[in-house]
């Protein structure tokens, strides 16, 4: 009798309702910057931008498509979007090296120079951004006098990719040890790969801190994967 009545259920239920709903972080984003890999072990990705005049109208592509640098080990989905994972497909954790899969929203501006921006993160002698699960900045900026001299972190002043980017607010689950720290980065010319990071030629990336200045959303994915967010990104 039970199995009748799901039987019931599933017949008069709308195929749509069944459907993986749009990731919430694309719900009223006017600009998308998009980097698709191969494969989910690709080190290399392309990205295109695009932006739409609401949340109903369809993407527009704005420019060319750039080769952009991601994770040395490809792609790994973060854990906060594994409902879209497939057996086999690797989950983000702290230090494997690979992009987070998914879609965050591309935070503020940072760089070495000084700015008038009040959105602005000027890295300084000391400013750190902390990969230990085990510390409560787990996955901030911060400066290492704040954290002193046992938290690890990545000393920011001292890396040049770290010279001009954009922060990516990539969600903290230091119980999961889901990975941090993850930017949009300047990609210097005997790089390979990243250790999680979007990495970009000075003159792409000074065009994308433009195109996000007004707000945008980052959604990096394998090819494979594209097909599950039908309907959600551009074609």
């Amino acid at each position: 009798m039970a199995r009748a009545i799901l039987l019931v259920l599933l017949l008069l239920t709308p195929a749509s309702a069944w459907a993986q709903s749009c990731p919430a972080q694309l719900g009223d984003a006017r600009k998308l910057v998009l980097v698709v890999a191969d494969t989910m072990s690709s080190n290399t990705a392309t990205l295109w931008r695009f932006e739409r005049t609401s949340a109903d109208a369809a993407w527009t592509r704005v420019g060319r498509p750039e080769s952009a640098l991601i994770g040395y080990r490809g792609i790994a989905w973060a854990p906060s979007f594994r409902g879209y994972a497939r057996p086999g497909e690797p989950i983000k954790t702290e230090g494997d090296k690979r992009n987070p899969g998914g879609v965050f929203p591309i935070g503020r501006p940072f760089g070495f120079a000084a700015s008038h921006d009040p959105n602005y993160v000027h890295i300084v002698d000391g400013t750190v951004c902390v990969d230990d699960p085990s510390s409560l900045a787990y996955n901030t900026i911060t400066t290492r006098g704040q954290v002193g001299t046992k938290v690890h972190a990545e000393n920011m002043w001292r890396a040049q990719s770290y010279r001009r980017g954009l922060l990516v607010d990539y969600p903290t689950d230091a119980k999961a040890r889901a990975g941090s720290c993850i930017f949009i980065h300047l990609r210097l010319p005997s790089a390979t790969g990243t250790a999680g990071c979007v990495a970009l030629p000075e003159p792409q990336l000074v065009g994308l801190q433009a195109f996000a200045q007004s707000g945008a959303v980052l959604a990096v994915l394998p090819k494979q994967a594209m097909p599950r967010f039908k309907g959600c990104l551009p074609n």
